[in-house]
């Protein structure tokens, strides 16, 4: 073999070795992505579910929630208080809000002013439990309000605060002369970053839908959803009966198995109606997301 043989083998051998190094940094790297810990999702309560005791007595129905466990919280459904009153009851019962609901045209009307608001609750996801009135009739007014709200959630972005959207099942129906449901128009004309989607799996049962399969599909723009369970798959004559998390009939091990590939940070529960003891209930529930959720 002759000296340019040998050269070009070394070459050879050279650039074998440095895809060989190469692979191994790259194995590497993926093991060390793998092993990277996820992010762990947490239980919280949607405080609309205590709305009956708590117009009795909010600063012992916050205690007795902080009480069971729940830590974070979301405002709504609360009795009307200044920001100040409202952070002050939350910190006195040692409980954090991390969201709330509210309608948007607050901040349309007076952005900075709502923004000071919900900043001194302490709270940093806001949105409505719906589309707005005048948006729903026709799908023209509803791509009308996918603007305003993909608008208003590039705002609230500048100021390190987020917009997500609360479905119910009427969100699965269909505006003539378009295939797609209504929510899913909704999250295809805004922006992920703009529109958080606060899936109420309860409700994406009720419409027909998967809850899993609807938490996939927005994977990453699902920060935050709606936990709660029903009593039965038929709504009820009269409406929808909730139970207590885990009592009801959806497949809680499908859910949380898809809202780990999703990278869902709070499980909100809620309970719309409560056929016993709210307190138990949410207790019951507290218990169920802590053990799912360890």
């Amino acid at each position: 073999m002759s000296s340019i043989d040998k050269t070009k083998l070394s070459r050879r051998e050279a650039m074998a070795a440095m895809g060989v190094l190469a692979a191994a940094c790259c194995t590497g790297t993926a093991r060390a992505a793998d092993a990277a810990p996820a992010v762990k999702a947490k239980a919280s309560l949607q405080l609309y579910t205590m709305r009956d005791p708590a117009k009795k007595d909010l600063p012992g129905t916050l205690k007795k929630c902080r009480e069971m466990g729940w830590e974070y919280v979301q405002w709504s459904g609360m009795p009307d208080m200044p920001a100040e009153k409202i952070r002050e009851a939350l910190d006195t019962a040692g409980l954090k809000a991390v969201a709330c609901h509210c309608g948007v045209e607050g901040f349309e009307k007076d952005f900075e002013g709502q923004v000071k608001f919900w900043k001194t609750v302490g709270v940093t996801q806001v949105g409505p439990g719906g589309m707005m009135g005048d948006c729903q009739d026709s799908l023209e007014a509803w791509l009308a309000g996918a603007k305003r709200l993909d608008e208003l959630g590039a705002k609230l972005r500048a100021v390190d605060m987020t917009l997500a959207f609360h479905n119910h099942d009427k969100e699965f129906k269909k505006f003539e002369g378009d295939p797609r449901c209504k929510l899913d128009i909704l999250y295809e004309s805004t922006k992920p970053e703009n529109l958080h989607a606060e899936l109420d799996i309860a409700w994406v049962f009720v419409g027909g839908a998967n809850p899993a399969e609807y938490i996939r599909k927005y994977a990453g723009r699902c920060p935050m959803i709606h936990a709660k369970d029903l009593a039965q798959k038929k709504t009820l004559t009269g409406g929808v009966q909730f139970k207590a998390l885990g009592t009801g009939c959806l497949d809680w091990p499908s859910i949380f198995a898809a809202g780990k590939e999703a990278g869902i940070e709070y499980y909100t529960y809620e309970q719309d109606n409560c056929q016993g003891d709210i307190f138990e209930a949410a207790k019951t529930s507290y218990d169920f997301l802590a053990k799912n959720l360890a």
